[in-house]
Formats: structure tokens, sequence, C-alpha cells
């Protein structure tokens, strides 16, 4: 086992809820610059993290496992003094988050995933295994990966910016040890029938991590789940419809019973 990382982080708002969120194979944290200027930071503090291998932790040695970015994440929210949280991830990091929820149900107030992968990995064809496999040292095929889980819809100056920002941003080693963690390590017996309130949000575009596919996973394995469909949206909602997404994603946290609780006891203070 690697030693535990304080995983490099950047911190928005001083709200009481307090949120971690992880990013997703193809980015590191900067995944989410494009909802931060319009979050709730008077109700939320998010610390929004690079797991191993990405962005300032790009250097960082490790297994590159969702098992061992869980606890890095724990180390984190032990550094900041958080001793209760909910957690935001995408795709990959959607895995991550759920094997927080793993190792310390206890501490999580609310999980979310937007087009997260389940907890029982993502088995893929031969042909998209050799796609997904061969990403790590040919950036056409991030290319080709980012055009198809948007649908085709998306313009081109994007799509190679987010292939630059992809490459320039993850160490090529570490990213493909990732992708045997995250497609193909099955934990959710783990996880299965835990009361934590989960909400997943897929794009309607995406057909790789769908509401169907969400449905068979996610809704039958969090007994306290939700499911949201973005109609004009593939698996980048950061990106894609960021606006929508903070509405979704910050009301399913607003609505857990400790904001209500802090709430009520700020009024009751003279």
């Amino acid at each position: 086992m690697t030693a535990t990382l304080v995983l490099p982080h950047e911190l928005h708002g001083d709200g009481p809820h307090k949120v971690i969120a992880v990013h997703g194979w193809l980015a590191d944290r900067s995944a989410y610059a494009p909802v931060l200027p319009d979050l709730d930071l008077a109700s939320f503090q998010y610390a929004v993290v690079d797991l191993r291998g990405y962005g300032e932790a790009r250097d960082a040695s490790g297994a590159y496992t969702t098992a061992e970015g869980a606890r890095d994440v724990l180390a984190l929210a032990d550094r900041l003094g958080w001793e209760r949280f909910s957690l935001i991830g995408h795709s990959m990091g959607g895995s991550v988050v759920q094997r927080v929820l793993a190792a310390a149900p206890e501490r999580v107030r609310r999980l979310v995933g937007v087009s997260p992968v389940p907890a029982s990995g993502l088995p893929l064809p031969p042909e998209q295994w050799e796609l997904f496999a061969g990403a790590a040292g040919t950036p056409d095929n991030r290319r080709v990966i980012l055009d198809t889980t948007t649908g085709g819809r998306r313009p081109a100056g994007w799509l190679d910016r987010m292939v630059r920002r992809s490459v320039e941003r993850s160490d090529a080693k570490a990213f493909r040890a990732w992708l045997d963690s995250w497609a193909g390590e099955d934990f959710h017996d783990r996880v299965e029938g835990s009361p934590v309130p989960a909400l997943a949000v897929v794009g309607a575009l995406d057909p790789a991590l769908s509401a169907e596919l969400q449905q068979a996973t996610w809704m039958r394995w969090f007994p306290n789940a939700e499911l949201v469909e973005l109609p004009s949206c593939g698996h980048y909602a950061m990106d894609e419809t960021p606006l929508d997404l903070i509405r979704v994603v910050e009301d399913f946290l607003r609505a857990d019973a400790e904001d209500a609780a802090d709430a009520a006891d700020a009024g009751a203070k003279p």
C-alpha cells in the first residue's frame, strides 16, 4: 500500500455544507472550472482535488486505483477537519467517491455522481478496450472518446482543447493504470444498500454511462437514489451544461437535513 497523499486542492466558498469534488479520467481538477463562478459559496464550501497522476499531483507515485484515491480523499478531509461532507465525482471520480462511501459510510452526507462509473466497473468490448487502453499514448484516441461520448455534436475547437488539457495535465503511465482500476474492479457489494442519499446526473447524448446503465446499477444499489438526465448534454456536463448541472446538484445537496438544522441553529442565536 502506498503512503497516503494529501491531494493538491483548491477551496471555494465558506458555507457550512462541506463538499469534495473529484475529477474524471480525462482531466484534472480544472474540469470543474466552468461551474466555479456560479456556485452557492455561502451555503457550501467546495474542495476540488487533483488525483495522483493529474494536475499538481501529476508526478505523485502510487498504485492509481480507486481505493487508493478514496484513502487520499479521506486524508484530505482529515487535514481540512471535515468530519462529515458530501461528495461529487465525475466519471472515474464517481467510482472514487463510491469507494469513499464504502470505506467511511458514516462520514458521507450526500453522494453525487456526474456520469458516474458504476461500482461494478465498466467492462468494455475488445475494440473499445483497445481504444481506451491506447489513449494513454495516442491523443487521437482521447479525441475519439470525447467526441463519441458527447454525441458527435461538439465543435472541433472544444475537442482539441479538451485533448490538449488531458495530455498536458495527466501522466501517461498513471492515466493508463487508472483505466484498469475504474473499468475493471467490482466493489458494488460494499456500497449496495447504503442509505446515503445518492444522485446520478447523466447526459442524454452519452452512449456509455447512460440513464439505462444507471438504472441497472446506481438506482438498484442505493435505496435513496435519484436520477436526472440532462437532455442537451453528453458526458461532460461541467462544460456542456454548467448552469443546469449546478442547479440540479446544489438543489440535491441543499435538501440535506443537516442544512436545515444548521439554519435553525443560526436563527436561534441572539
